[in-house]
């Protein structure tokens, strides 16, 4: 072999970086100190993008951070509370003086409060809402247009099975998670057309601190394995692939869709 030639990149090498590369990116990821929004945090920055993971709690932020940073990655932190507009203003404006205004927003933040349909009173209504729904899309308003006048953006949500069926007492949760999808068809429609996708990633069931009361209980952890086409729950890095895809130039062409990443549970 000529040696000049054997120290070229590789041409299938150069292709999947241009294809799927985030290098010169920066991404916005709530709730990304945990679960899997930690999991896509780490996933867009290993893939060259700079990440500010914004959720509440200082120490799990400032420990993601850290074990990124050690990897050699651009991350920073904002600590900020996602159920009141006046939080998520403030969290957005300082997420964006990490790294400058983002190119990508994943809404992965999301709260869980699951009391009987009978006992769901208005307290636990907003307060689902305004984490699960309104945040997201204030999120949206704020960046997509900026995303749209430049002409490339990437908005992703975290989804759930309960947008599409209700079990395990669905309540507001299933509600919020349902009209986050529309969300994302009605940002698609609106910003698609100036290079902004927005899909969602609906998860199946994923031991995560956000499925807490379910995790709980192994009769109905294995239960819901056993749903599935490949024998077994999520992982957070199980949507690692998926959100690079969905972050990168790979999925120009796919916007307003509801993808899910399930080992099969929502067709077994």
């Amino acid at each position: 072999m000529n040696s000049a030639a054997s120290s070229q990149t590789p041409p299938q090498q150069t292709y999947l970086t241009d294809l799927f590369s985030l290098d010169g990116r920066v991404a916005v990821v709530t709730g990304g100190s945990s679960g899997i929004g930690r999991g896509i945090a780490g996933a867009l920055a290993r893939a060259g993008a700079s990440v500010v993971v914004v959720a509440r709690g200082e120490e799990q932020l400032a420990a993601t951070a850290a074990e990124l940073t050690t990897e050699g990655c651009r991350v920073a932190w904002v600590a900020g509370d996602l159920g009141s507009r006046e939080g998520v203003r403030a969290a957005a404006e300082e997420a964006a003086d990490a790294f400058g205004e983002p190119d990508i927003l994943v809404n992965s933040a999301g709260i869980n409060l699951r009391p009987p349909m009978d006992e769901l009173d208005e307290g636990v209504w907003d307060a689902t809402m305004a984490v699960n729904l309104e945040a997201p899309f204030l999120l949206g308003q704020r960046f997509g247009p900026q995303m749209a006048e430049r002409g490339f953006g990437r908005i992703i949500h975290i989804s759930s099975q309960q947008a599409h069926r209700a079990f395990v007492g669905s309540g507001a949760y299933g509600v919020s998670k349902g009209a986050l999808e529309s969300l994302a068809r009605s940002q698609a429609e609106a910003w698609s057309p100036y290079g902004v996708t927005c899909n969602t990633l609906v998860p199946g069931f994923v031991m995560t601190p956000l499925n807490a009361r379910l995790s709980a209980d192994p009769e109905k952890v294995a239960a819901l394995a056993a749903r599935t086409m490949t024998g077994r729950n999520g992982l957070a890095e199980d949507f690692a692939g998926a959100a690079v895809f969905l972050a990168s130039g790979a999925s120009a062409y796919v916007t307003g869709q509801s993808i899910c990443v399930d080992g099969g549970f929502s067709v077994h």
